[in-house]
């Protein structure tokens, strides 16, 4: 997660709609290569693509899986690559000072009451020693987190500061989500913050226990959004839109098949199912995870980027020598017009 620009995300990239600024008339034939991580984040993306969602829109989308961030940051900055989707990060906010040109345009994946999918985790042996029993004895001891500066950081300081710890009180260990199974059960770390499905794997090890509910500390934090590049609404205004159309048609889906934070909702077991089938995991094994929350219209919490960019700029993470403009930096007028368009329907 991290790189020059360090986000988690995919990128998609856009031929034909026409070259005028406001777009073509029709998105029929346009053909979309959309790169992705092959992760439960990506739900959307698999549930628009398996769904129809996207050809109905007249797109023909290409999901292209990618190894990492890093491997599109460049791609995405020189224009190359379309659309975006993943989570702010310090080095995110540096990439935008320095004149890259990308827009936050949707949500994708928060923290909100009974969808914890990013819970503070410690290990057991350090909660049955009577070691650790509550966040306040985590002062000294080993925390890890996916990598510096990223909005898990800003969580982390939001959680310690509810027992009078700084964010520095505690050892940072920066390992991928991942990793986090194995560095609990072999004694490597102390805690962690880890996301899903790490979190519910290293639960079910009986290596860690969950120490806190991230949610009840920081609630909706806007931990993944949907970005788009520059070039892409300026050249391709049209598909641009049409993506988003059939983005947010998956974010209802999603949204009604998780609802509660429970994989019960309607048609959780078919949305579980692409899920599945996409990233090569058992549906059963998809369930038994704590669901992310997507906001049905695909809207963002424009507050928790703010707050979370302040939290980099108090650390010293934003190297930036001007505040980031949040009303450039975002465009809700996709979703805005998706959500009109639902609406119709």
């Amino acid at each position: 997660m991290v790189a020059a620009v360090a986000l988690s995300f995919g990128a998609i990239t856009v031929a034909g709609c026409g070259t005028s600024a406001t777009g073509a008339t029709s998105c029929v034939g346009v053909e979309v290569e959309a790169g992705i991580t092959n992760s439960l984040s990506d739900a959307l993306l698999f549930i628009a693509q398996d769904k129809g969602y996207f050809t109905e829109e007249g797109l023909e989308v290409k999901l292209r899986p990618f190894k990492s961030a890093g491997e599109m940051v460049p791609y995405l900055a020189a224009g190359h690559l379309a659309v975006g989707a993943g989570a702010p990060s310090a080095g995110f906010y540096n990439g935008i000072a320095r004149d890259i040109d990308i827009k936050i345009v949707a949500d994708k994946g928060q923290l909100v009451t009974n969808h914890d999918y990013m819970p503070l985790l410690v290990r057991k042996e350090l909660v049955d020693s009577g070691k650790v029993k509550s966040i306040r004895d985590l002062e000294g001891l080993s925390v890890a987190e996916p990598a510096p500066g990223t909005a898990t950081s800003s969580t982390l300081a939001a959680l310690l500061e509810t027992e009078g710890l700084a964010y520095n009180d505690v050892s940072h260990m920066f390992l991928g989500f991942p990793d986090h199974v194995a560095a609990l059960q072999n004694g490597s770390i102390d805690a962690s913050l880890t996301t899903e499905p790490a979190a519910t794997k290293a639960l079910s090890s009986g290596a860690a226990v969950k120490l806190a509910d991230s949610t009840t500390v920081y609630n909706n934090q806007q931990l993944a959004v949907l970005l788009y590049s520059g070039d892409f609404p300026k050249e391709q205004g049209k598909a641009a839109q049409c993506f988003m159309n059939a983005y947010a048609h998956a974010a209802r889906d999603y949204s009604a098949a998780v609802e509660g934070g429970r994989w019960a909702g309607a048609g959780a077991d078919e949305i579980a199912s692409i899920i599945g089938a996409n990233i090569k995991t058992d549906p059963e094994a998809v369930k038994k995870t704590v669901p992310s929350y997507v906001n049905p219209d695909a809207s963002l919490n424009v507050e928790s980027l703010k707050k979370d960019y302040d939290f980099f700029v108090k650390q010293g993470l934003y190297t930036g020598t001007s505040h980031i403009d949040f009303d450039a930096l975002v465009d809700t007028s996709y979703v805005d017009r998706a959500a009109q368009a639902a609406t119709k329907e």
